[in-house]
């Protein structure tokens, strides 16, 4: 027990001492280390001012409120199956349309529909940097030609020169940010660009599209209910059963008559987009600390591990 005692107060020892040694190894390697740190704090530097300014506009909206109520549900409900059949809405069904309109948001046909209908194709994948004094993009000419308004850019196939609505799209992704609050049901639909008015801009005709997208969809499948419904009528001779007919098509009238008459038919703008005055990244300083922080790391594991590579050897 004693000769055990001895060797860990021993071991300890050498451990301390070894602390102390590489302790004083870092201190004699103190300018190799301010070296580097200093060589990586100017590289973050350089890093962090060659990055542009990006600005984020962004929409806080609500779930448009159902104005079909239960008349229509308990219809429907008479009808059964018939009322699947036509594609008859019914009540209760709020949710499942916005987050319906939440996937449209996000799918390549409604951006291929964006991309065609407001010609952003440049702004999304040209722009190099804004010119605060004319309130306009800058392009990169190696890649877009604002004069002759041609894709000049040198690709590999499978890309092309104009860029393909699917490549498009991913960059669209990144730029594009939705987030859903589970509690309150809002979404807040923001977007990122080098332009704060071309965030702006884009936020603003995102939320128009999406309404009109679907007002048109209930539209279409409300006119469809409607011709079923008529036919179901002339097929059937019990009065009873007409009459529930004749509702179910006077409320497929309601829905196409509120789809035409009201502009925020799945979102209502809660708080509207604005021209941001104050960019939301890059956050320079972060990346600046970040990169001294790193360089200081590497600087500390290059000089332990020369010391101990030149003691081994030794």
């Amino acid at each position: 027990m004693e000769t055990q005692s001895k060797t860990l107060k021993n071991q300890f020892t050498e451990n301390e001492l070894s602390l102390r040694e590489i302790v004083n190894v870092i201190w004699l390697g103190k300018y190799k280390l301010l070296i580097i740190l200093v060589i990586s704090s100017i590289l973050s530097v350089a890093f962090a001012l060659s990055q542009p300014d990006i600005y984020k506009s962004e929409a806080l909206l609500a779930p448009a409120e159902g104005e079909q109520g239960g008349g229509l549900a308990s219809l429907a409900g008479q009808l059964g199956g018939l009322a699947s059949l036509a594609g008859v809405n019914v009540g209760g069904q709020t949710s499942n349309k916005v987050q319906l309109a939440i996937e449209i948001l996000q799918s390549r046909q409604f951006f291929k529909q964006f991309l065609n209908r407001h010609q952003i194709l440049p702004d999304l994948m040209a722009a190099k940097s804004w010119d605060r004094e004319n309130n306009s993009v800058v392009y990169d000419e190696s890649i877009y030609d604002p004069s002759s308004k041609k894709w000049v850019r040198e690709v590999s196939l499978p890309l092309k020169t104009t860029p393909s609505y699917l490549e498009a799209y991913d960059y669209f992704r990144d730029t594009m940010l939705l987030n859903v609050d589970k509690d309150t049901g809002m979404l807040t639909l923001s977007i990122m660009h080098i332009s704060p008015t071309v965030a702006h801009k884009w936020v603003t005709l995102l939320i128009e599209d999406i309404n009109r997208e679907m007002k048109k969809r209930d539209v279409l499948e409300a006119n469809k209910s409607t011709h079923f419904l008529i036919e179901q009528i002339e097929k059937t001779n019990v009065a009873d059963m007409k009459s529930i007919l004749y509702k179910l098509i006077e409320e497929q009238a309601k829905t196409i008559m509120f789809a035409n008459v009201r502009d925020e038919y799945v979102f209502k703008v809660i708080d509207a987009p604005v021209i941001p005055e104050i960019k939301a990244k890059p956050k320079r300083a972060l990346i600046c600390i970040l990169g001294a922080f790193i360089g200081f790391t590497i600087g500390l594991i290059y000089i332990l591990a020369e010391f101990f590579i030149r003691r081994n050897s030794n």
